[in-house]
C-alpha cells in the first residue's frame, strides 16, 4: 500500500469523456466479442514493431503457455480481464463471470478453472456499458424468476447509460446455470441519476430474511445499503462513510459475517471498499441490516507535541512571507473560487490559493531548535514535490529551439496524414507549457482521430533533443501508439509517448551518435483512445547542449537546516489536508526552519498545511491509519464468493493496477485474477484483524520433491538450491544484524524480485525495479511496504507465492500480504537470500514446484 515512487491518482481526462475511475465497455464491441471483463477496456494485441509496418508472421506459443502467462492463477484465454464477477457456488461449483463481456469461468476447488460459453442480457435501451457486480442462487424463489426445482441465477449489476454516463443497478437471471441470461424487463431496479453509483454485492441477510446490497457512492466515498424482498424492489436503509482512506473513489463494496477466533458464537461483520489507485481497505464492525459500525475510535488523535506555529489566532505570527500566493493571514475556508477545503482541525490554516493557482510565493517559520525525534503536520493541496537542483520555471535548455509551434500552421514541410490532413497546431494552456501553441492529435476529431504529423528532414546538429511531451502512455512498443520519434533512415532510433495527464513534460534524447545525419520527427497516433488518453501532446522541441533541466514547480513543505533541504512532503492533489510525519532523530539538536513553497502556476499550484508540532511519535496518514486487505500495487476490485460452503469466505480480486494496466507486456491477454484466499477473523495484539490464506486446494498442485534449505547464515547475497518459475515457498528467516535481509526471487542475468524486512522502518517489503521488463509503464517499478512487527526472536515467517507473471507474499499470521506482478525472463528461475548491513539467518526455507493448472 504504501509504495516508492507514489503511484499516480486514478485514470482521468482531461476531455470530457468516458473516465471515472474505471473504463467503460462499450456494448457494442463486446457483443463483438472484442472485449473482456466488467467495466473495463478492451483487449490487448500484440506489441508494435519500432515503426508502423506489418508485423511479422511468427509461429504462436501454446495456448495458456505464452510468455508471461501465469500457471496457477485464473487469465482469459485472450483479452482484458478484470474485476470478478458474479462470484457465487452453487451445485458444487464456484462461478466467476465478466459483466462486461459475460464470459465466465467454472471451479470445483477455487484452483482449476473451465471457461465457459456465456450469452449476456440484452442492454438497457441507451445503455452504452456493463459495470461490475454480483450474483445470487435464489433458492426460496423470492424473484418468481425460476421455480422451487430449479431456482434462478441472478445478476445485480451497473448498467451505464450513452451519453449521460448515468449509473444505474440493473438485474438479470438464468435458469441454466449461468449459460443464458435475459434481462429483467422491469430495469433499472434503483437509478439515482447519479454517474458515481455503482458495483453492487448482494447476499440474503438471514436476520430480516430479506435480500440486503451494498453499493458505492463513489465520489462520496459512501457506501449505501438497500433491502429487498424479491430483488426487484429496493428500500434504502442506510449509509456508512465516508470513513477510513479516501484517496480514491470507492468501488466494489463487499460485507459479509465471519466468526472470531472460531467461535460461531462470537461473530462480526466485514465490510471491504476499493479505494481507487489505492487498494482495497476493510472495517470490521457491527451491521443491523441499516447501519455499520466500525470498531475502535471514530476520530483520529494525533500524538500530543510542542506546536511550532499559531495559525489559529488567525494570524502568522512570526512566520515570514514572500511573493502573492500565501495572502497576508492564514485562510479560514476555502478562497474564491476553490473547492471546499477539509482536514484541518482548527479555525485557520495555511493556503496558498490567494488569487488562484498562478500566485507563487513562500512562507517561512522562525528558527527553532529540533528537541524531539518526529515533526508532524497536516499537508494538502498540489502534488509537486521538491527537486533538488531544480531550476525556475521556464528555464529552456541551451540550444536552438526547433519549434515551438506557435504559429497557425506546423511550417514550411511539415507533413501530415489521416485525421491531421489540413490540421494545424492548438493554441490551448497546458501544465508546464512554455510557447502559446503545442501540437495535439486531439484535433479534429478527438480520440478516435488516427494518422501522423512529420517535420521536414534535418540535420542532427546537436547532441540532445529536448521535447516536452504529454497525453497518452501507449509506447512503440506496444500496438495502438502515441508517440513521437526520432527518425533516421527510415528507422525509429528514439522515441518517447505521452504521461496520461495534460502537463507537458520534458523528455531528452541522447543525440550524439547521430549528428550529421538526417532525420526526421514523426508523432504517430494510432490510438482511439478506447484504452484511455488516445491523443497525444507536443510542445517545444530544442536542438540541446544539455540535457532538459528540472523546473522548480514545486508547492512543499520543506525542512530547512544550515540552508539545505532536508526533508520535504507535498500534496496529492487534493483539497483535503492530511498527516505527514518526518523521522527527524538524526537531526535532534540542530536549528531549522520550516519553509512552505509555492512556485507551481498551474493546476493544483497551491499548498495546504496546518498544524506543526514536534512529537516523540509519528503522526499517521489515512494510508497508514487503514486496514487493507493486501498492500501490493496489485490488488483491486476484490471480493467474495456467496453461499461457499460450511460458511466459508473466500475472497479474489483483480491482479493489475490501472496505472499502467493497459500496458502490461503480455499477449494474447492482459491480466489475471489473484489466487483466491480463505479468509477468517483473527484476534491479534487485542485487535480483530482479516486474516488471509490461499485455498488449501493449492497443495495439489506440489509436484517433486520438497527443497529444504535450513540452519544458514547469510552475508551479502547467497544462491539457494531452490529455482522455478511457479513455486509455493515457506520461510522462516531472522534479522540478526543486518539492515535488510530476505529473499531474492526470480534471478538470473542480473534480474531479481527483492522480498526483503527493513529493519529501520519495521517493514516487509517488495521490490520489482529489477524484476525483468519494466520499461512499458514508468509507473511499474517501485518498492511496496507493509507494516509488520518481528517476533520476540526477531525474526519473519512467510508464505510465497510465485507464478509466470507475479509474486503474493504472505506473513506467516496471514494479517499482511503484498501482491505484485513481475515480467522476468523465462530462464530467470533462481532464489537466493539476501543481508545488508550486517548478518541474517535462514532458520529455514521450503519450496515446492507448482503444476501448471491448464495442462
Amino acid at each position: 500500500m504504501f509504495r516508492s515512487p507514489q503511484r499516480p491518482a486514478a485514470l482521468t481526462q482531461r476531455r470530457p469523456g468516458r473516465f471515472r475511475g474505471r473504463i467503460a465497455v462499450l456494448v457494442a464491441a463486446a457483443a463483438a466479442g472484442s472485449l473482456a471483463l466488467a467495466g473495463l477496456v478492451p483487449a490487448a494485441v500484440p506489441a508494435a514493431a519500432a515503426t508502423p509496418s506489418a508485423p511479422t508472421t511468427t509461429s504462436a506459443p501454446p495456448a495458456y503457455h505464452e510468455p508471461y502467462r501465469p500457471q496457477f492463477h485464473y487469465s482469459l484465454p485472450t483479452g482484458w480481464i478484470g474485476d470478478p464477477n458474479g462470484l457465487v457456488y452453487k451445485d458444487g461449483l464456484y462461478y466467476l463471470f465478466s459483466y462486461g463481456t459475460w464470459r465466465g469461468a467454472v471451479s470445483k476447488d477455487l484452483v482449476h478453472w473451465t471457461n465457459i460459453d456465456v450469452k449476456g442480457p440484452v442492454p438497457d435501451p441507451g445503455a452504452s456499458a456493463f459495470f461490475s457486480g454480483s450474483a445470487v442462487v435464489d433458492t426460496g424463489n423470492t424473484s418468481g424468476f425460476g421455480t422451487a426445482k430449479n431456482p434462478a441465477m441472478v445478476a445485480i449489476y451497473t448498467s451505464v447509460q450513452a451519453g449521460t454516463n448515468v449509473e444505474s443497478q440493473d438485474i438479470a437471471y438464468s435458469t441454466d446455470d449461468g449459460r443464458t441470461w435475459t434481462r429483467y424487463a422491469g430495469d433499472p431496479v434503483i437509478d439515482l441519476h447519479s454517474v458515481n453509483f455503482r458495483d453492487p454485492k448482494v447476499f440474503w441477510y438471514a436476520p430480516k430474511h430479506e435480500w440486503m446490497m451494498a453499493v458505492a457512492l463513489s465520489d462520496q466515498y459512501k457506501v449505501a445499503f438497500y433491502t429487498s424482498p424479491d430483488l426487484k424492489t429496493w428500500t434504502p436503509s442506510g449509509t456508512f462513510g465516508p470513513a477510513g482512506a479516501t484517496t480514491g473513489v470507492w468501488e466494489m463494496p463487499d460485507l459479509y459475517q465471519l466468526p472470531v477466533d472460531g467461535d460461531a458464537k462470537t461473530q462480526k461483520w466485514v465490510l471491504s471498499v476499493s479505494v481507487g489507485s489505492t487498494g482495497v481497505q476493510y472495517f470490521v464492525g457491527s451491521f443491523d441490516g441499516s447501519t455499520f459500525v466500525p470498531d475502535g475510535p471514530a476520530t483520529y488523535t494525533p500524538p500530543a507535541g510542542t506546536p511550532l506555529d499559531t495559525f489559529d489566532s488567525g494570524s502568522y505570527g512570526d512566520w515570514t512571507t514572500t511573493g502573492t500566493a500565501f495572502g497576508s493571514t492564514p485562510a479560514s475556508g476555502a478562497l474564491p473560487d476553490q473547492q471546499p477545503v477539509t482536514g484541518y482541525p482548527g479555525s485557520h490554516f495555511v493556503d496558498s490559493f490567494t488569487g488562484g493557482d498562478a500566485g507563487t510565493g513562500t512562507l517561512t517559520s522562525p528558527a527553532f531548535t529540533i528537541d524531539k525525534s518526529r515533526l508532524n503536520f497536516l499537508v494538502g493541496g498540489g502534488d509537486n514535490p521538491y527537486i533538488a537542483g531544480a531550476v525556475p520555471f521556464g528555464t529552456l535548455p541551451q540550444g536552438t529551439v526547433f519549434t515551438d509551434f506557435s504559429g497557425s500552421s506546423y511550417g514550411p514541410g511539415w507533413t501530415t496524414t489521416g485525421a491531421f490532413v489540413g490540421s494545424g497546431p492548438s493554441h490551448e494552456t497546458l501544465g508546464n507549457q512554455v510557447s502559446p501553441g503545442v501540437l495535439d492529435t486531439w484535433g479534429p476529431d478527438g480520440d478516435p482521430g488516427e494518422g501522423t504529423i512529420t517535420s521536414p528532414t534535418f540535420t542532427v546538429s546537436s547532441p540532445y533533443i529536448d521535447l516536452q511531451v504529454a497525453g497518452g502512455t501507449h509506447p512503440m512498443s506496444q500496438a495502438n501508439p502515441t508517440a513521437v520519434n526520432l527518425v533516421i533512415g527510415g528507422k525509429v532510433v528514439e522515441t518517447a509517448t505521452g504521461n496520461n495527464s495534460g502537463s507537458l513534460a520534458w523528455t531528452t534524447w541522447d543525440t550524439s551518435a547521430h549528428q550529421g545525419q538526417q532525420a526526421q520527427l514523426q508523432v504517430v497516433d494510432q490510438n482511439d483512445g478506447s484504452t484511455g488518453w488516445g491523443h497525444l501532446m507536443v510542445g517545444d522541441i530544442v536542438f540541446a547542449s544539455e540535457k532538459a533541466p528540472v523546473w522548480d514547480t514545486q508547492t512543499s513543505v520543506d525542512l530547512v537546516v544550515d540552508g539545505q533541504v532536508v526533508r520535504s512532503a507535498t500534496g496529492k492533489n487534493s483539497e483535503s489536508l492530511d498527516w505527514a510525519s518526518w523521522n527527524v532523530a538524526d537531526l535532534q539538536g540542530k536549528q531549522a526552519s520550516i519553509r512552505i513553497v509555492d512556485n507551481a502556476t498551474g493546476g493544483w499550484g497551491h499548498i495546504l498545511a496546518d498544524d506543526f508540532s514536534l512529537a516523540d511519535e509519528p503522526a499517521l496518514n489515512q494510508l497508514q491509519r487503514a486496514d487493507w486487505i493486501d498492500y501490493g500495487a496489485d490488488f483491486y476490485a476484490e471480493n467474495t464468493w456467496n453461499d461457499a460452503p460450511g460458511g466459508r469466505r473466500v475472497n479474489v480480486a483483480w491482479m493489475n493496477d490501472w496505472a499502467y494496466a493497459a500496458n502490461v507486456p503480455t499477449t494474447p491477454w492482459q491480466g489475471a485474477e489473484t489466487f483466491p484466499r480463505t479468509e477468517s477473523l483473527q484476534t491479534i495484539g487485542g485487535k480483530v484483524r482479516l486474516v488471509q490464506t490461499p485455498v488449501p486446494a493449492l497443495a495439489n498442485l506440489r509436484t517433486g520433491p520438497v527443497v529444504t534449505v535450513r540452519k544458514q547464515s547469510v552475508a551479502g547475497t547467497k544462491p539457494l538450491a531452490v529455482s522455478g518459475a511457479e513455486l509455493d515457498v515457506q520461510a522462516r528467516l531472522t534479522a540478526g544484524t543486518a539492515s535488510t535481509f530476505g529473499l531474492n526471487v526470480r534471478t538470473g542475468g542480473g534480474q531479481y524480485t527483492q522480498i526483503g524486512y527493513d529493519t529501520s522502518t519495521g517493514e516487509l517489503y517488495v521490490d520489482r525495479t529489477h524484476s525483468g521488463q519494466t520499461d512499458f509503464n514508468a509507473a511499474f517499478p517501485g518498492r511496496a511496504t507493509a507494516p509488520v512487527a518481528l517476533d520476540a526472536a526477531g525474526g519473519i515467517g512467510l508464505r510465497i507465492l510465485i507464478d509466470a507473471s507475479s509474486v503474493e507474499v504472505f506473513t506467516a499470521d496471514g494479517t499482511r500480504v503484498i501482491t505484485e506482478q513481475i515480467f522476468p525472463d523465462a530462464a530467470s528461475t533462481g532464489v537466493s537470500a539476501f543481508a545488508t548491513g550486517g548478518t541474517a539467518g535462514i532458520d529455514s526455507v521450503q519450496a515446492w514446484h507448482l503444476k501448471s493448472i491448464w495442462n
